[in-house]
């Protein structure tokens, strides 16, 4: 029996439809750089206070100073711990960033002809990563490409759907979509979060990159290297 029909697709960002070393090479260096400032600038308002609580949950240390929580910010991206708090702050810095247009998100080339192809056959494309809501919007505001936001029906993180590789994120988020699982497909180049959706029940697809050093297989899972000419809208059957 062939899949469903695809009525939904959710891609992943990094190593998908945006590079990874965007990522690590010039994203977290940026925000990395301006942690410290950002507690100074706005120490003592309830946005301080908010973040400060919540490293001091994340972290397991109660009384953490403003230096503690700077520090484990830090850690986390020296890690690339995909930590609540991380992702937020590094969100509002980014905002900033492309705001003032000293930052701007990387999409590859194909990746806006192919949502603007499944868009035009009724498929609603959304993104799930780990960064938070609000830095995916601006990754696809500010691409490379230009304003790419037209192109998606919306966003899910950490915080509104939960951890990538766990099925039952992919549960909360067929349950928001109103999509069937069987009906929407998965886009990643990772395969614990590919293993993850298809427990769920969702299709999965693997973009592995022509540079990727993990290699071009992902088990269980069938591969391509771009989206380039990706057709997900049923065929005629063959009389």
């Amino acid at each position: 029996m062939s899949p469903d029909p695809v009525r939904a697709v959710v891609l992943d960002i990094e190593g998908t439809t945006g590079s990874v070393d965007h990522v690590h090479a010039v994203l977290f260096p940026y925000a990395r750089e301006r942690f410290a400032g950002w507690f100074a600038a706005h120490r003592g308002q309830p946005r301080w206070t908010e973040l400060i609580e919540d490293v001091r949950r994340a972290t397991g240390a109660a009384d953490l100073d403003e230096a503690g929580a700077v520090a484990a910010l830090h850690a986390w991206t020296d890690a690339d711990v995909k930590a609540a708090p991380l992702k937020a702050l590094q969100g509002e810095i980014w905002e900033a960033g492309y705001a003032d247009g000293t930052l701007h998100g990387h999409v590859y080339d194909e990746v806006p002809e192919a949502l603007t192809r499944w868009r035009a056959a009724g498929i609603a494309c959304h993104i799930y990563s780990s960064g938070s809501t609000s830095a995916q919007r601006n990754w696809f505001a500010h691409s490379n490409h230009g304003d790419l936001t037209g192109l998606l029906n919306g966003y899910f993180d950490l915080t509104t759907a939960g951890p990538k590789r766990e099925p039952d994120s992919y549960r909360t988020i067929s349950r928001a979509l109103r999509v069937p699982p069987a009906a929407t497909l998965f886009l990643s180049d990772v395969g614990a979060e590919l293993d993850a959706a298809a427990a769920a029940g969702w299709q999965t697809l693997a973009i592995r990159r022509p540079d990727d050093p993990r290699g071009p297989a992902v088990d269980g899972h069938p591969v391509r290297t771009d989206l380039a000419g990706l057709d997900l809208t049923p065929q005629p059957a063959i009389p």
